[in-house]
């Protein structure tokens, strides 16, 4: 019987832990361990995430019998590895070492002691495997690393290391398959692409696979290397068929986005989907769409927007002053929007994101299976970015029903003023901190940092204390998880976030509490309550009661 252990990590997901190592054969049981949970098909389960020494499923509370997980959990987790499969064809990558597309081969050198071009022989004579993927989509872990040549990332990150970029970081190699913010030490670049969206299949490596890399030259390089730009981008101007509705201010950040893109989390793809995701289900509820239904979230400071067509239009979320040709209208209450009518968002004066759905939907071509924004790895909605002045957004075709014919509807759940108060859950590591962390954690408030975004929220308050280091082998990042790096300090993890990190996790916001994280703004503060498995089951379906309740009500 193989050692392990799970762990809650707030109340939608749970973690299989094994041995806390970077070795082929803990990484082989996770990923047996990891199939053999997604063969289950246990209803309520949306990612199976296999990472380095860990699984991760996630999963919805109100579908999932939670005792009928865990058992399977435990039944998987406790068999034997099983016999090795027959080895796989390696993914062979071909690299252009050191100049200016590898900058720290140099570096590299002068910490092993060995000629550049020693360290190319060595580093393109390892099999690496693949023990998981994550950070960005499809960025794969690789190692061992020749430890000859394994040196430690930079202490300060690069804001920018671009798209097929080959680093080292310790007993770590990969391919940056965007351009990102990273640290590892580059001493190459290839032109072929990790992950292509305009693929059959995207992704050029999975779990499990073996990776070999070559050295070519650079004139090679030049003659091999592809179009970086995203073949999602759609031009401003292009003029998509049926009705739309057009941008004529974008606001500060208007994003599109659908309830994310599940699925994809073992291949590093983020969920993205809405900030606030009750205001975006009581916004689509309100025009008569579907729950998943594309809409916009509007972050701040709102758009200016031209219909072309009679539409039922409703804002949920953060209050603003709302204009239809001139003329006041509610929030939380359908209206209807004529040919040629221009809606325009005023002062902000609650929350910080409210969401604008418009019957039928918003129609732009789907990305893995969803419209959703994921502005980081420039992915879904229009061309993976905010929406500008000039962008035309095709509608889909009403609902037969007409929506919610009433008066404006109380909020599910309360907007914050400036403040808010949320229920976590502990780890799922708190034992990486200090006996009291939990207590301090809930001393007093958090600052939201002014650098704060889609991805997290940085936050600036009481110091957390490790008790075992900063730092631990990459693994699962949930929905609503407070990582804490050195700085003691914790950031909350958002819609965006990245599918893995390397921080000690100490606490979990509850689902049903996230849709008030998520009207938070830079400068606003957040306090942290500790509660109860039973409390957050029992206010998420609270929660579900007053959805259901409105969407039973539509016309």
């Amino acid at each position: 019987m193989s050692a392990y252990r799970i762990v809650p990590a707030g109340d939608s997901s749970l973690i299989v832990e094994f041995e806390e190592r970077i070795a082929p054969d803990v990484n082989a049981r996770t990923i047996a361990c990891a199939e053999a949970i997604q063969a289950a098909r246990l209803a309520g389960v949306r990612d199976v995430v296999p990472t380095y020494r860990s699984v991760a499923v996630y999963f919805d509370p109100l579908r999932t019998d939670s005792g009928v997980l865990m058992r399977c959990l435990e039944r998987e987790a406790g068999q034997p590895l099983p016999p090795a499969p027959a080895a796989r064809t390696p993914v062979r990558i071909p690299v252009c070492y050191g100049g200016d597309l590898g900058p720290d081969l140099a570096g590299v050198a002068s910490y092993a002691g060995m000629p550049e071009a020693d360290v190319v022989r060595v580093h393109a004579a390892g099999t690496y495997r693949v023990f998981m993927l994550g950070f960005v989509p499809g960025f794969a872990y690789l190692g061992i690393v020749d430890t000859r040549i394994a040196m430690p990332r930079h202490a300060t990150p690069r804001v920018r290391v671009p798209a097929g970029s080959v680093g080292i970081a310790g007993v770590q190699t990969g391919v940056y398959p965007t351009d990102s913010p990273g640290g590892w030490q580059v001493i190459g670049r290839t032109p072929i692409k990790p992950f292509d969206p305009s693929r059959d299949d995207p992704f050029l490596m999975t779990a499990g696979d073996a990776v070999q890399f070559y050295p070519i030259d650079r004139a090679e390089y030049d003659r091999w290397a592809v179009t970086r730009g995203s073949p999602l981008d759609e031009p401003r101007g292009r003029q998509p068929g049926g009705p739309a509705v057009s941008v004529i201010k974008p606001g500060m950040l208007t994003t599109i986005q659908d309830l994310g893109r599940w699925g994809f989390q073992s291949r590093g793809v983020p969920v993205a989907g809405p900030m606030d995701p009750v205001s975006h289900r009581l916004a689509n509820a309100l025009v008569g769409n579907a729950r998943d239904a594309a809409l916009l979230e509007v972050t701040l400071l709102g758009p200016e927007l031209e219909f072309e067509d009679e539409r039922l239009v409703a804002v949920a979320g953060a209050e603003f002053d709302l204009s239809l040709d001139g003329r006041p209208v509610p929030s939380r209450a359908p209206f209807t929007v004529a040919a040629g009518s221009h809606l325009r968002f005023g002062a902000r004066r609650l929350g910080a994101r409210a969401y604008l759905a418009v019957s039928g939907g918003i129609t732009v071509a789907a990305t893995l299976g969803s419209r959703s924004t994921h502005l980081v790895s420039a992915m879904g909605g229009v061309g993976g970015r905010a929406l500008m002045a000039g962008d035309r957004l095709p509608l889909g075709d009403p609902s037969p029903s007409r929506g919610l014919a009433l008066a404006p509807q109380p909020a599910v759940a309360a907007l914050p003023d400036r403040h808010a108060t949320v229920r976590v859950l502990p780890g799922p590591q708190v034992e990486y901190f200090a006996p009291d962390v939990l207590d301090v954690l809930q001393s007093a408030p958090y600052v939201v940092g002014h650098n704060s975004d889609r991805m997290g929220f940085r936050l600036d308050g009481p110091r957390l204390t490790h008790a075992r280091g900063a730092d631990i082998i990459s693994d699962a990042t949930p929905l609503g998880v407070l990582q804490v790096p050195a700085s003691g300090q914790p950031i909350l993890l958002m819609a965006d976030r990245q599918t893995t990190g390397g921080y000690p996790k100490i606490a979990t916001v509850i689902t049903a509490d996230m849709a008030i994280a998520g009207q938070l703004a830079p400068a606003d503060t957040i306090s942290f309550v500790v509660c109860t498995p039973h409390d957050a089951l029992t206010a998420l379906i609270a929660q579900e009661r007053a959805l259901m309740a409105l969407e039973d009500r539509r016309s």
